[in-house]
């Protein structure tokens, strides 16, 4: 078995609403709301589900960017969430992450060779601006740019070109691990296909760890190993890829990966459509946060939080009472259960 690299229990971000003349708390956003996984290190982790579901949060609060409301974030056996000042710096050049619009995270005002080399020194990973400028063009030439690219500024450059600038940014403080926060949804279909294969490249070249985040199912299936499915701030079901993919044993999951397109015009199907819109994340309904919409809820799923459960295969957790046969429309109650929070990798 791999190394783990990251461990997540329980992890929980919610914003503050505030109102009156005193701008007293008077309730909050439960953006990421009691999430626990784990990820092996080289592996990619892929994070599915609606615009909405806290993926992005999830994300940013890993890395501490923002920070959390409660539970833990271990790096290397580290604890990320107590990390102080100092210590917290150290970790940024491990943790590192490459953000959606490549036309918002780069600073307009500096060429790509200031960009990349600000953050060798703040890092302390040079001696010298000759020694910066070397490794700059070094890392511009690993992610397929020129070094004459070095000069010119991020207007100066097409979408796919500036978030290759992006991921070379990140790539020059040597991290293990990265967070993808949809790094190709600004991209062409035939530019996404190449930043896709560079960024697998680059895993395989230098043993990084990502955490892929992705309206884009397919995408998701090309890059990750294993899959987390998230609704309304928490994982309902994650496993390995190919069992997500094709066998779903959450309702949410399941609904989801029936909506991914199949690209053959013959093929036919009947649509699997979802009734009900996504609750407020300020009043997540009690018991499975799915059950509004779930046409298979019972008393059950509304009577109390829902633990995790051991799915078929070879690694799988689903927060749902009841294994579905979803093309009969039976269900049967499940017996064998994780615990609230248990992320253990089997």
């Amino acid at each position: 078995m791999a190394e783990e690299i990251l461990v997540v229990d329980d992890l929980r971000k919610w914003f503050p609403i505030r109102a009156g003349l005193l701008q007293k708390t008077v309730g909050h956003v439960k953006a990421v709301d009691g999430v626990s996984l784990q990820m092996r290190r080289g592996e990619t982790y892929g994070l599915v589900g609606e615009s909405g579901s806290g993926k992005t949060t999830l994300g940013k609060s890993i890395l501490r960017l923002i920070e959390p409301t409660g539970g833990t974030v271990l790096f290397d056996g580290f604890d990320v969430t107590k990390a102080k000042k100092k210590e917290l710096k150290k970790l940024r050049s491990r943790m590192q992450m490459i953000f959606q619009d490549p036309y918002a995270s780069l600073d307009p005002r500096q060429t790509v060779g200031s960009t990349l080399s600000e953050a060798m020194r703040t890092h302390g990973l040079v001696r010298s601006r000759s020694d910066a400028i070397t490794r700059a063009k070094e890392l511009l030439r690993r992610v397929g740019m020129n070094e004459e690219h070095m000069f010119r500024f991020p207007h100066e450059f097409s979408g796919g070109q500036r978030q290759r600038i992006a991921v070379a940014r990140a790539l020059a403080v040597d991290p293990d691990f990265i967070v993808l926060d949809e790094p190709t949804s600004f991209l062409d279909v035939s530019v996404q296909a190449q930043v896709l294969d560079l960024l697998k490249d680059l895993q395989d070249e230098l043993n990084l760890s990502y955490v892929f985040i992705s309206h884009n199912l397919s995408v998701v299936q090309y890059m990750s190993n294993r899959v987390g499915v998230m609704y309304l701030g928490g994982l309902v079901e994650d496993g390995e890829r190919d069992l997500i993919y094709k066998s779903p044993e959450h309702p949410y999951s399941y609904y989801l990966m029936a909506a991914i397109p199949i690209p053959d015009p013959e093929f036919k199907r009947v649509p699997k459509l979802l009734s009900g819109d996504v609750p407020s994340p300020v009043n997540i309904p009690p018991g499975c946060r799915f059950n509004p919409r779930c046409p298979y809820a019972t008393g059950k799923c509304r009577a109390g939080e829902v633990p995790f459960y051991v799915g078929s295969g070879s690694y799988r957790r689903v927060a749902c009472h009841y294994e579905i046969d979803f093309e009969k429309g039976t269900q049967t109650v499940r017996t064998t259960s994780l615990g609230q929070t248990d992320a253990g990798i089997q």
